[in-house]
């Protein structure tokens, strides 16, 4: 698993999920200076980590995505185990 170097972009996003903040690409691109917050979503979900995305209409009527840490599902964790046990995973 990778670890997440909190100084970075990827790092300060992880930590307000941490919080239990919600965060939209419009949050991210005005806190943190992120263009692409599903890329960023992805490398937290690389380093081991349960990373939802939720669509939901904003006030304003127009579709957004807010991303937060979550558990992962029973299903999830059965999956992992099964590429696990089919040599699928990159660790032992």
């Amino acid at each position: 698993m990778k670890r997440i170097n909190l100084e970075t972009k990827t790092g300060k996003i992880f930590a307000a999920l941490q919080k239990g903040e919600k965060l939209t690409a419009s949050d991210a691109a005005k806190r943190f200076g992120v263009k692409n917050l599903s890329a960023e979503a992805s490398r937290i979900r690389q380093a081991g980590y349960a990373v939802y995305a939720n669509s939901r209409k904003a006030g304003n009527g127009v579709q957004v995505t807010e991303y937060e840490l979550g558990r992962p599902s029973r299903e999830i964790v059965a999956l992992g185990y099964m590429a696990k046990s089919l040599g699928l995973t990159l660790t032992a």
